[in-house]
C-alpha cells in the first residue's frame, strides 16, 4: 500500500500552487548527519554530482564542505535517485539538511511513490522526520517522513491550498 495516494494530495504536486521546487528538510541535524547522507548517496546506487560552483568534482567529507569559508562557491549535491528525478542538497549548514526536488518530475502515483520512498530512505538513515513544504512555505509542512510510523504521512488538507 503506497503511503500517499496521488488523488488525495495532487494538488500538492502542482507546480502553479506549490512553486516547482518544493523545500525539503531535517532540521536538528549534525556534520555526522551530512556525512551519513553523503555516505548513503555514495553506497546507494544513485546516479550522482557533487559541484562547487560550476566545478565537478569529488564527493569530499562533510566536515570540509560544511567548514569552507563564508565566501567559498555554493556547493550542490545532484542526486537522481531514479532516471528523471533529480534531488539538489545545499550544504550549507550542519544543523539543517535541505534539498529541493523538481514537482514537474514527480506527477502521478509514481512520481509520489519516487518521492515517498526517497523521503523514507533519507529519513531512515538520519532516524529524523524529513518534511517537505511548499517553495519558500516553511511553516506549513505538506508531508512528513515520521521515523515512528516508518511512513510518509499527509500534514495539510487540499482546503489550505
Amino acid at each position: 500500500m503506497p503511503d500517499l495516494l496521488w488523488d488525495d494530495v495532487r494538488n500538492f504536486f502542482d507546480p502553479d500552487l506549490m512553486g516547482a521546487l518544493p523545500d525539503v528538510s531535517v532540521a536538528g541535524t549534525s556534520v555526522e548527519d551530512w556525512q551519513a547522507v553523503f555516505d548513503l548517496v555514495r553506497s546507494s546506487g544513485w546516479a550522482w554530482e557533487y559541484s562547487e560552483g560550476s566545478v565537478a568534482g569529488a564527493l569530499r567529507p562533510a566536515v570540509e564542505v560544511l567548514t569552507r569559508p563564508a565566501d567559498a562557491e555554493t556547493v550542490d549535491l545532484r542526486v537522481w535517485p531514479v532516471p528523471g528525478v533529480l534531488a539538489i542538497f545545499r550544504p550549507m549548514v550542519a544543523e539543517e539538511i535541505d534539498f529541493d526536488v523538481d514537482l514537474r518530475e514527480l506527477q502521478g502515483q509514481e512520481g509520489v511513490d519516487v518521492l515517498c520512498r526517497f523521503l523514507a530512505v533519507v529519513g531512515r538513515r538520519l532516524g529524523k522526520p524529513v518534511v517537505m513544504t511548499a517553495e519558500g512555505d516553511y511553516e506549513n509542512p505538506v508531508f512528513r517522513f515520521d521515523p515512528a510510523a516508518d511512513r510518509v504521512v499527509l500534514m495539510a488538507g487540499p482546503q489550505l491550498i
